[in-house]
């Protein structure tokens, strides 16, 4: 009886290694190779460049190939279970890697069968990184950048959204992964907060920090990231204004805007009614968004229409009206926003608009009501969670740490302990060492 073989590749970069992995396992016995799907590559690298269709048919067509199937996830237990190979073949580079508790789950799986893991060498001369850089390149012209969130929110049931507020915070929401379950878990996209753009800059948050700002930040972190952006439009100014900022963002590659529904000074929702905030008409809004969506010249930008309603207490039916009457003028998302600490009036609307708006996403923004779980937004039929000024909120008591230190002890050794080294610091941006 032929051995049988099982390697898994994203095959969205395909170099002369992996050739020669394919090769060295159809060697060994009948090879079957498992595809990981798009969700399963957006999981843990960027967004892939080719389709699963098109990453299929190419490892189909490699002599040697027996068989391809799909890995719903960069864990190979529920396809070795199904397929119990004889040999499981990679290379030796995921040894110490973020994917070795990946390798130990392999290995303890084909135990209970008697199968054996094979690692081939890791082929030198092959630059990852030069290859991720290329694609990368790609992966951020401004037509592909821009319709990645609409991909996302077809592969994935939660797409998860960090704010940046310049370059390195940018860099953090790019490449910060973890494992969990098995899991490599990411961020799926960016929230530009106009909250952490202006607290960045020293101002406050009343809509002082410009558009031509604004679109500075956005500028400086598209040039070293390459996941797709949600802008924090406010309320999206006057609506002759606002058509303009729609072709401008949806020209540099942006996803989507959110803008709420108010009118006068911007203050801060979570300051709710301590401060007087005035809520537009539901005619005058509806005619913000029906004026972005004429300016749009794709489909792929989206105009998410944010409901200050329950911010302002003036009650759920309201919230459920105003929703309506958005889906209805076009908003491509409603975004409900509320400042209890519990979920309950959330969860509410998101019941009442499962019943309107189900093919249109639900975004959420847990700042207050911070306990719930993704897996719990995802239950209630919500498709997008912002995390939405986290970033700004950890570096101000750090630096602030810092300085103190730096006074109390009129010397900077005893802040060594708590802050990166120098070297780190310049091999921590591409190109700087």
């Amino acid at each position: 009886m032929n051995k049988t073989v099982y390697i898994a590749i994203s095959a969205d970069i395909l170099h002369h290694g992996h050739i020669n992995l394919i090769n060295k396992a159809a060697e060994l016995g009948e090879l079957t190779v498992g595809v990981l799907t798009d969700e399963a590559v957006a999981s843990y690298k960027r967004y892939p460049i080719l389709t699963y269709e098109e990453r299929y048919g190419i490892i189909a067509s490699i002599k040697g190939v027996q068989q391809v199937v799909p890995q719903s996830s960069i864990d190979y237990v529920e396809n070795l279970e199904n397929l119990k190979p004889d040999y499981v073949v990679h290379g030796d580079d995921w040894i110490g890697s973020i994917q070795s508790k990946v390798r130990t789950r392999v290995i303890d799986t084909l135990k209970l069968w008697g199968g054996e893991l094979v690692e081939i060498p890791y082929t030198q001369g092959v630059s990852i990184d030069k290859l991720n850089s290329v694609l990368q390149k790609e992966g951020v012209m401004p037509e592909l950048r821009r319709k990645r969130l609409k991909q996302l929110l077809k592969l994935k049931p939660v797409v998860r959204v960090l704010e940046a507020h310049n370059g390195l915070s940018g860099l953090v929401v790019e490449n910060t992964k973890v494992i969990k379950d098995e899991k490599i878990e990411s961020f799926d996209a960016m929230w530009l907060s106009s909250l952490t753009d202006s607290t960045a800059k020293g101002k406050p948050d009343i809509e002082l920090v410009d558009m031509t700002s604004r679109i500075s930040t956005i500028n400086e972190i598209m040039e070293v990231t390459s996941k797709p952006i949600i802008m924090d439009g406010d309320t999206g100014g006057q609506i002759e204004h606002f058509v303009y900022n729609v072709k401008t963002l949806e020209r540099m590659g942006v996803s989507a805007i959110i803008i709420e529904d108010k009118i006068g000074l911007k203050k801060n929702s979570l300051f709710g009614t301590e401060v007087v905030q005035t809520q537009d008409t539901i005619e005058h809004f509806c005619e913000k968004i029906k004026a972005g969506r004429q300016a749009a010249q794709t489909d792929e930008f989206m105009i998410i229409a944010r409901l200050e309603s329950l911010i302002l207490r003036q009650g759920m039916e309201d919230a459920i009206i105003r929703a309506k009457a958005y889906v209805e003028a076009g908003a491509q998302g409603i975004m409900i926003h509320s400042r209890e600490k519990t979920p309950d009036e959330i969860f509410e609307f998101c019941e009442k608009y499962q019943e309107f708006g189900a093919n249109i996403p639900l975004v959420v923004v847990p700042t207050s009501f911070n306990q719930v779980y993704e897996k719990e937004f995802m239950e209630h039929g919500v498709s997008i969670v912002i995390y939405a000024n986290h970033l700004i909120r950890s570096v101000y008591p750090a630096m602030k740490d810092t300085a103190e230190l730096i006074l109390t002890n009129e010397r900077c050794y005893e802040a060594d302990r708590d802050i990166m080294p120098i070297k780190e610091v310049l091999t921590l941006i591409p190109g700087g060492n």
